[in-house]
């Protein structure tokens, strides 16, 4: 309907709210047409499953967008999103999943890069940042991260800061039933920050990329890092055979163990415990070339690359890693955030403290397809590596980075 240019002033105040109407009236159709209904696959259960629905709550109220939450078991999730993303199915978003999947999804072309969604780079740790890189790009928008430190006994020890004192503490704590020190020396994973130390790696980062043909477990470094290893059981008669982590937290937690190397995971049996404990990253091993650099593992948001609703869900995917996100995320599951102002904010936790300090100056998991035929032989070394003294560190790693090479090939 159109109005003549000619009516008198008293028909303009019907025209103005006919207009109004119209404006409105456009504008709600409109913002219907446009709202995208985004589907979120998520493995989180419980308390971090109520904190997802509630961000997607107020994701929803905020853009009038429709959020619906499926919760996908955490092994299917990668198999599931390959299959169905192609088809046209499947999710918009993955909340979420760790750097170790990245490699292979995007070798897949199932999930796109993630750079255009990221409001601040700066405000997101470093190293949460590289592991979520994949050929110079970033394929997600990372979450949450967790890497080991060494928890202590406030009761029987002082922070431990040096090598030099923290083998003296450790040898005054161990006797009697009691441990200074323990961890489990056989596993590649836990003790990665020490092979790291001395120089060794899984493969060369060149620039942030990664060389599946260049592994560096088998070099100078990786051997001195096993005789390492092997000293703490055998030479300084720290850690007793037979040990592994359930042993370790056990100790730990029956008040007979003053300092071991663990992750977030074990925190939840400390606290319960009554513990006074301490977070702190473990001291930089004798003669090694670098300080002590644990492995990280970062969880985060990955979209569908097949998604119609990209705009979207990439808002939705950026707002969970805000600074205010992380500290209600962290709340509910306790998770240590990849956002530096939520460390910050949180800095009073101990476990957030202790942990962002590690993960902050450890080294990203590598996130390339070819890791998967690392584990295996690797970690049948390092566990070969502490079974008895004085072994031949150079033949037994040799013959590991052999079977990874063919392996690869």
């Amino acid at each position: 309907m159109s109005f003549s240019p000619t009516c008198g002033s008293g028909s303009s105040a019907p025209k103005e709210s006919h207009e109004k109407a119209l404006t409105v009236l456009s504008l709600a159709l409109l913002g219907h047409a446009s709202a995208a209904n985004l589907t979120v696959w998520t493995h989180f259960g419980t308390t971090e499953l109520a904190w997802l629905k509630s961000q997607a709550a107020a994701y929803e109220k905020k853009s009038g967008n429709k959020v619906t939450v499926v919760s996908v078991p955490f092994d299917q999730i990668p198999d599931k999103l390959i299959q169905s993303a192609p088809k046209g199915q499947g999710p918009d978003l993955v909340v979420s999943l760790p750097q170790d999947r990245l490699g292979q999804l995007a070798a897949a072309g199932v999930i796109e890069p993630m750079d255009r969604y990221v409001t601040s780079r700066t405000d997101l740790d470093r190293t949460a940042v590289q592991a979520m890189t994949y050929q110079g790009k970033l394929f997600a928008i990372p979450m949450f991260a967790e890497a080991v430190g060494l928890v202590y006994n406030k009761k029987l020890v002082s922070t431990p800061t040096t090598w030099a004192s923290f083998l003296k503490t450790a040898q005054a704590n161990t006797g009697n039933g009691k441990f200074g020190f323990l961890a489990d020396l056989g596993n590649a994973y836990m003790n990665y920050g020490v092979i790291s130390a001395y120089g060794g790696y899984v493969f060369k980062n060149t620039g942030g990329t990664l060389n599946p043909k260049d592994v560096g477990l088998a070099n100078a470094g990786a051997d001195k890092a096993s005789a390492f290893l092997n000293d703490l059981r055998y030479k300084y008669n720290l850690v007793p055979e037979g040990v592994d982590g359930g042993a370790a937290r056990s100790a730990f937690v029956d008040g007979r163990l003053a300092m071991f190397l663990t992750g977030p995971w074990d925190m939840g049996d400390i606290k319960k415990a009554g513990i006074d404990y301490g977070i702190v990253p473990f001291p930089t091993p004798p003669g090694a070339t670098s300080k002590w650099s644990p492995f990280v593992g970062v969880q985060g948001t990955m979209m569908n690359a097949y998604s119609k609703n990209k705009a979207a869900a990439g808002a939705f995917a950026r707002s969970l890693s805000t600074s205010e996100a992380q500290v209600s995320f962290n709340k509910a599951g306790g998770r240590i955030p990849v956002s530096l102002s939520a460390r910050t904010k949180l800095k009073s936790d101990p476990v957030v403290a202790g942990f962002g300090k590690s993960i902050s100056m450890g080294t990203p998991m590598p996130n390339i397809p070819q890791m998967g035929a690392v584990w295996g032989p690797w970690s049948n070394a390092i566990a070969q590596s502490v079974q008895k003294p004085g072994q031949n560190y150079g033949q037994i790693l040799d013959k590991a980075v052999q079977e990874i090479n063919s392996n690869i090939k």
